[in-house]
């Protein structure tokens, strides 16, 4: 709960940034970014090939493990942005970047680099499962970043206010993660440590990777054949879709990683953890998202020079539907890979991939603009087979958890769509009609839910 409200305010934080630079840019600057930043998201991928993962799914660690890491994660950093600021020409030609574009790429492989310095020290914070502490320097990094970016474009600097806010993100970071974790870099690669790491690292990066391969190589693939103005509306889309799935699911998998990982052969203990997860996870997510669906046509009137992006509208329910599925099963994925089956993981994520490939160019061809949102929705369905392969694992069961949450967000949408209320009364409705659906058909209560978060795990 500490993890979620912290990072939620920076999510909140991210948001009201969102909504200004929305505003205030066209949807043409504004997938230049997009498109600008999938490039260095393809970068990252090559960044340290598993190993931090690694050392935080180990059981314990040794200073060689430490400093064979960051060494070869140096090497690899260092080479990818010689590699990047020699191909500058090259993908400003491609893209067409505009002279402010090329600043914005420029930014970003300087901060992708200090971002770097900071993996050691986080490491040692989410071993102890000191999230508290990862998340105030997020905080930190967040509120530089959005309120740099916020002032900037209000001032009329365009495109230029991601490059500056960019850099002063990662100074901001890295001088405060080493202020609460500090560690002296050390040089030098242990060849047992190195083979140790690897063997863990390797198939997890390679997952990583195909992630990397299915969502941001599709976002340039995406830019060069629709254009930025379509990306933009893409961009917009899926960005506020993605909110909610930012603020909850990441949160959680965040601690479940390295707490899995400490009693990965305790079934039992997994299994009921399972159950809770998909109980608490659904009753958040599955009446944010259909709550959303229903108010962001009345959102987009009421905010002021908003009324561009209703364009996007029909490519935010489609992404909003995918996330609702997608949060059923993504979870699994991170429960697989701490508990060391990254082959299994991996195997998944190469389908998952293939489909995406496959489907986002047929189906761009044939529909335009709302082919990717249809590969998406496509992909998050069979997330189904995670799922299943995790029942036979662990043997949990999976609709009596989120049965209560579905229903009452059904009832809640039925309301909703024949309700003729404003924004701010369909929001209370939605909360209402929940609510009650819970309360009355299934005998949970909200507020006692939450309330279970607050006592110490002793209670629990």
């Amino acid at each position: 709960m500490s993890l979620f409200f912290q990072s939620g305010y920076s999510a909140v934080l991210g948001l009201v940034a969102n909504l200004i630079v929305t505003i205030l840019l066209s949807p043409h600057i504004f997938g230049i970014y997009i498109t600008v930043l999938s490039i260095i998201s393809f970068l990252n991928y090559f960044s340290d090939i598993g190993l931090a993962a690694s050392l935080i799914q180990k059981k314990e660690i040794h200073d060689d493990d430490i400093k064979t890491t960051f060494t070869v994660q140096q090497i690899l950093i260092i080479s990818i942005i010689v590699i990047g600021f020699f191909a500058t020409s090259f993908i400003t030609s491609f893209y067409q970047l505009p002279q402010d574009g090329v600043y914005l790429y420029w930014s970003l492989l300087i901060g992708f680099f200090i971002s770097s310095l900071k993996t050691i020290p986080s490491i040692f914070l989410e071993r102890d499962i000191k999230f508290e502490k990862i998340v105030f320097v997020q905080v930190v990094e967040n509120t530089v970043f959005y309120f740099a970016v916020s002032i900037m474009a209000v001032l009329g600097f365009g495109l230029q206010s991601f490059t500056v806010a960019v850099l002063l993100r990662s100074i901001v970071g890295l001088i405060l993660i080493y202020s609460i974790s500090f560690w002296k870099p050390q040089i030098g690669i242990s060849r047992k440590s190195l083979g140790q790491l690897l063997s863990f690292g390797l198939p997890f990066q390679a997952s990583s990777f195909l992630a990397l391969f299915k969502d941001d190589l599709i976002i340039l693939y995406l830019g060069k054949v629709i254009g930025f103005e379509a990306l933009g509306y893409i961009g917009w889309a899926k960005k506020w879709s993605d909110a909610p799935i930012r603020i909850i699911m990441d949160n959680v998998n965040k601690v479940l990683f390295p707490l899995m990982a400490r009693f990965q052969d305790d079934k039992e203990k997994i299994s009921k953890l399972c159950e809770r997860l998909l109980h608490y996870q659904s009753a958040i997510l599955v009446p944010i998202y259909t709550g959303m669906i229903f108010v962001m046509p009345l959102f987009v009137e009421l905010v002021p020079r908003y009324q561009k992006w209703q364009p996007a509208l029909p490519l935010f329910t489609l992404f909003a539907i995918s996330s609702i599925i997608l949060s059923f099963g993504a979870p699994f994925m991170n429960l697989l890979n701490a508990l060391g089956h990254v082959k299994q993981s991996f195997s998944f994520m190469m389908l998952f991939t293939i489909i995406m490939w496959i489907a986002t160019p047929v189906l761009t061809q044939q529909n335009g603009l709302y082919g990717f949102p249809f590969a998406h929705l496509l992909v998050s369905t069979t997330f189904i087979l995670v799922i299943i392969k995790a029942q036979k694992m662990f043997h949990f069961s999976f609709i009596k958890p989120v049965l209560p949450s579905i229903i009452s967000s059904v009832i809640m949408g039925v309301g909703l769509y024949l309700s003729p209320a404003e924004f701010v009364s369909r929001v209370i409705i939605g909360i209402v009609l929940y609510s009650l659906s819970m309360i009355l058909l299934f005998k949970i209560n909200p507020m006692k839910e939450i309330a279970f978060f607050t006592k110490p795990s002793h209670e629990q």
